[in-house]
């Protein structure tokens, strides 16, 4: 497979090289720092693999993504965690490795990019991290019941139960605020409140000290308030 590098900090390039060169399956066709020149390229080379940085100056690699037209297959390389939700909506990523990268790790993505290029048409499969970290199985009358997080909009504290709102059913578990928060991406979920838990992605409007989500109306704490607003992306 013909593949690039982009990514700003030249000791990462080097370092994927090096592990390039060490997997016969890969053929490396170019570099970059700079995410608008790999666009470019792309342009006028074919290319079947994407090594991908997240966080670059001026143009990300989310940015990037999201620009891209008949994007190849891309497997992510960061060093944070938080946009492992964010990266698996699109079926085109076929893995999200975290700096530092070991070489074993490196390979079974490459394995995995194989295996789906022999195996299955890329509108068919979606890659196995993005159903461990969409999944929530929550226990309700001695049945586990599958909740795909992306869907959750809401999540109310009562009590020794916490209610949770999704797109399509509302669940009552007997669970903590603190424990479902826990196993939440700090990507796409914020405590606002020390009774509600959301899904950021999901507001509707902001008004003084409430956000509105499908119907709900959620208050926010004056110390919640802050990080809310550093989160959100405005015009």
């Amino acid at each position: 497979m013909n593949c690039i590098i982009i990514d700003d900090e030249q000791m990462a390039i080097a370092i994927i090289e090096d592990m390039i060169l060490n997997t016969p399956e890969l053929s490396l066709a170019g570099s970059f720092t700079n995410a608008i020149e790999a666009m470019k390229f792309l342009n006028q080379n074919e290319v079947d693999l994407i090594f991908l940085d997240i966080h670059m100056p001026a143009f990300t690699g989310i940015d990037f993504i999201q620009t891209i037209k008949n994007p190849p297959k891309i497997v992510l390389t960061t060093s944070d965690k938080d946009f492992a939700i964010t990266a698996f909506e699109y079926d085109f990523i076929m893995d999200y490795l975290v700096k530092p990268l070991s070489i074993k790790r490196f390979k079974k993505a490459v394995q995995k990019t194989l295996s789906f290029n022999n195996t299955v048409p890329s509108n068919e499969i979606k890659p196995l991290e993005e159903e461990t970290h969409n999944i929530l199985y929550v226990n309700i009358d001695r049945r586990l019941i599958k909740i795909d997080i992306p869907s959750i909009n809401i999540i109310e504290s009562k009590g020794d139960y916490i209610l949770i709102k999704t797109e399509k059913k509302n669940y009552t578990v007997h669970s903590t605020l603190k424990k479902i928060e826990d196993k939440l991406p700090e990507s796409i979920f914020l405590k606002v409140h020390r009774s509600y838990v959301i899904n950021f992605l999901k507001i509707i409007d902001i008004e003084g000290n409430s956000v509105l989500i499908e119907k709900d109306v959620i208050p926010i704490s004056r110390s919640n308030r802050a990080e809310l607003m550093k989160r959100l992306n405005f015009l």
